[in-house]
């Protein structure tokens, strides 16, 4: 059910490129200042860079919903979801309240989507995370090695054992 808005908003981006790309446009704008810092094989045209949002919407969303690499959609996710929110819901310029308003919720929204993914991107599913496990794997090593230490202890103390009393079973027999 959440990869779903995705879903339909990288359909609806990709069938109106251009009407997207006009309300991107200021904020790349702005962005466009640092152009030169960024590599020359990424686009920077406002269409290409909506048409590659869509994408990332699209193909995201869908493994999301079929529950593919969860945790990697939800962060491609929570990627696509920040430009997008900060170009289509910039409420701080709006004049009219009443749009200010509407803008106003429809961020908020995109935040509390951002929070569900940002779970879903921690999510393990129920199993243990990779630090518990390293953890626990280090605590049971560290448990073998002690055992395995304890029974090599045990071993040359009758080793030991054994060698005074084949000495003391020597002396007996050989004249000194």
């Amino acid at each position: 059910m959440l990869a779903s808005i995705f879903i339909y908003g990288g359909i609806n981006a990709l069938r109106q490129a251009e009407g997207h790309a006009e309300a991107a446009k200021p904020v790349l704008d702005k962005v466009g200042e640092q152009q030169d810092k960024l590599p020359d094989a990424l686009p920077t045209d406002p269409v290409s860079l909506v048409k590659i949002d869509a994408g990332v919407k699209i193909a995201a969303g869908t493994l999301f919903a079929f529950g593919k690499f969860p945790r990697l959609s939800a962060l491609a996710l929570v990627g696509s979801l920040v430009p997008t929110t900060v170009a289509g819901h910039p409420f701080w310029e709006a004049k009219d309240p009443q749009q200010k308003q509407e803008q106003l919720i429809h961020l908020l929204k995109n935040a509390g989507l951002a929070g569900g993914l940002l779970i879903a991107a921690a999510d393990t599913e129920g199993k243990p995370s990779l630090g518990w496990r390293a953890r626990r794997a280090a605590e049971k090593a560290s448990k073998q090695a002690q055992k395995a230490t304890e029974k090599a202890s045990k071993q040359a103390h009758k080793a030991s054992k054994q060698i005074q009393s084949t000495a003391a079973s020597a002396r007996d027999v050989l004249p000194v």
